[in-house]
This record gives C-alpha cells, structure tokens and sequence, in this order.
C-alpha cells in the first residue's frame, strides 16, 4: 500500500470535545474560520466510543444522531468546505473502545461495522486513534489496516499517543500497551502524524529536548505534531505563551516540515477563554506560519543523545545557531521518560448539563 498523500506543515490540530456552553447552548467552532489570521488546519471531533452491545455507539454521553448534535454537524460541514479536515477522535481516557477491537475476528466485526457506518454517515476525513487503554500491536494494526481498505489511502488515520511513549520502550511511559517504535516500523506509511500528548506528567513544552529526544529516536519530526492543553483547567502541564512561543519558533527553524501543534481543547483555550476559544488557534497561526523569521535551520544542540533505534537515525539538518531563537542551552534527555501524574478528564458530560 502506498503512503497517505502528504500533509502541509506545520499543521494546526484542534481537538472539539467540550461541544456545549454551561447553559446548553452550542459552543460554536465557526470562528476558526471566520475570524482573520486563523489557518487551523485539523479538527478532531471527540470523543466516539465503542459501547456494548456491539452497534452502542456514543460521542461523549449521547448517539450521534441525538439532536443536541445538530448544530454541530452542519457546523463540521461547512468546515469541511472551507479546506479544514474534521477527524472523529475514537477512544480517549474512557476505556473500552479499543478492547472490545481488540477481541477475535467475529467480535471486532460487530464493533467496526457500526464504527465504519458512522464515519461513511458523517463524511469524516479521518480518525485519531487516541488508546489510551492495552491493546495488542496485531490489534491496532488490524484496525488500521480495515480504515485504509474501507475508505482509501486519503483516509487520515493519527495516533495520540502520550509522549513518554515515544521516548521510551518502558511499558510504565505508554498508555497503549503496543510499542509505537514496532508500529511506526511496521505501518508508519499508513500513519500521517502522532498527535503527541506533551502534558499530565507525559512530557514538557517548555523545552525542546522532549521534541529533540523523539528525532533523534528516529521519528520523522513532520511526523510529530506537539500536544499542549490550552488551558490549565484542561489537565496539568500548561506552558505560558512567552515560553510556549520561543519553544515552537525554535522547532519550527530547527525542523524543515516540523509536524504542528495540538490544543487540548477548544471551549476555553486561552488566551480567549471560553469568550474568545479561538485566540489560541490565531496566536499558533501567526508563530507558526507568517511570524516567523527567515532564517537557516537550527540545529540540534550536540548533548542531544542519539540512541540506536529500529526507526533509524535522527532527520535534524544543522545550520548555523541563531542568536534570536530561544535554544535549550544544557538540555538533559535521558532515555527514561519521567512518571505520568494523576489528572482530571474531562468531557462534554462534565459540565452539569
């Protein structure tokens, strides 16, 4: 099978989760598209889930069909023509999803029916994948192997996998209980990018090193879009915009095709809030595509360690250092990601409504 067209980058993912304002109401995602200075290129409706019995499929607390989800799907669709991909996220911090596809051949199929109606029903671009439950790599990969057959080599198929499990092969750093490393070997021509969650212990955006250790294992950085919470209130591990931005200029000049950024989630991203959700998608546009400086490649500081990997070596071009970019001056990666800490989830159900 050949490899899924490429994407343009550095790409711009908002994951859409929280759908309705405390007072029921629909939070509307129209602004990314109709207010200036946004190029928002992915939104990743969230989250689907794989209830028994086989065909109980809900998106967060109610059927897909439910008439609370009017507005968003016509919304979705006039994203859609406006050139924006809209994904379905499957799975997430609920469990269940991944281990019933994860059963015998006559259980997945009564599953991945019902899951495949829904995305032809709805004109989805594509689904993340975010498992954040054990699963078998011969199960993960027979589930995307069935996308690709049934919808075709533009289906976007992304993973969300936490960070630690990129730099990492301890099973204690990954959420999903297949190695990633083994998966991007065996189907990475089928995976257009990791939508990598860099937060809630998994990982830091307030350097690059986390960035810089997964390229150097041999990830292809285009490949890697970087996870962020947009919000304090949305989990642990929010990085403040001054910072934020000197870390994503730097990857940005450093990695010709750098993969984008992630924002977990719409509804409150600062520095909007709930008033303005799309300000954080705005201020990502302007650091990402038309604020930049032009200037060479910054290359990957020398105390980056380069360990031996299956994906090959690391794809950073050197250039010579910039003195206006911020730079980790003594980064120290190891090759043991830090322990994951406890937090809240949230969803679209939380809220009292």
């Amino acid at each position: 099978m050949p490899p899924i067209p490429s994407s343009p980058t550095p790409r711009i993912v908002i994951y859409y989760q929280t759908l309705h304002n405390p007072d029921g109401t629909p939070c509307s995602i129209l602004p990314i598209i109709t207010k200036p200075d946004i190029a928002v290129t992915h939104v990743n409706v969230a989250a689907i889930h794989l209830n028994d019995p086989p065909g109980n499929i809900t998106l967060n607390d109610h059927v897909p069909s439910h008439p609370r989800y009017l507005t968003l799907w016509a919304e979705l669709r006039i994203l859609q023509a406006s050139g924006i991909k809209v994904l379905g996220m499957l799975g997430g911090a609920a469990k269940g999803s991944f281990t019933r596809l994860d059963l015998d051949e006559a259980t997945f199929e009564a599953y991945y029916i019902p899951l495949r109606n829904l995305i032809r029903e709805r004109g989805l671009d594509g689904l993340d994948l975010d498992v954040e439950e054990p699963m078998g790599l011969a199960g993960i990969i027979r589930l995307i192997d069935r996308l690709k057959s049934d919808f075709g080599d533009g289906f976007i198929v992304t993973l969300a996998p936490v960070a630690a499990a990129l730099m990492s092969e301890n099973p204690e750093h990954n959420l999903s209980g297949f190695s990633y490393e083994a998966l991007e070997v065996m189907r990475g021509k089928q995976i257009a990018w990791y939508n990598t969650q860099f937060y809630c212990g998994w990982g830091d955006l307030s350097k690059t090193e986390g960035f810089d250790f997964i390229v150097a294992r041999g990830y292809p950085a285009d490949k890697v879009v970087v996870g962020m919470v947009t919000n304090p209130g949305n989990g642990a591990g929010w990085v403040p915009f001054e910072i934020l931005q000197e870390v994503l200029i730097t990857l940005k000049n450093r990695y010709p095709g750098f993969g984008g950024v992630m924002g977990w989630e719409y509804i409150n991203s600062l520095p909007g809030d709930r008033d303005r959700p799309w300000e954080w998608a705005a201020f990502m546009t302007k650091n990402l595509t038309n604020g930049l400086p032009a200037v060479a490649s910054v290359p990957v500081p020398a105390t980056v360690p380069v360990p031996v990997s299956l994906l090959g070596s690391s794809n950073a071009t050197a250039a010579p250092q910039n003195p206006f970019l911020a730079v980790d001056d003594d980064p120290k990666v190891t090759d043991e990601a830090p322990l994951p800490k406890d937090f809240e989830y949230y969803s679209d159900g939380s809220l009292g409504e």
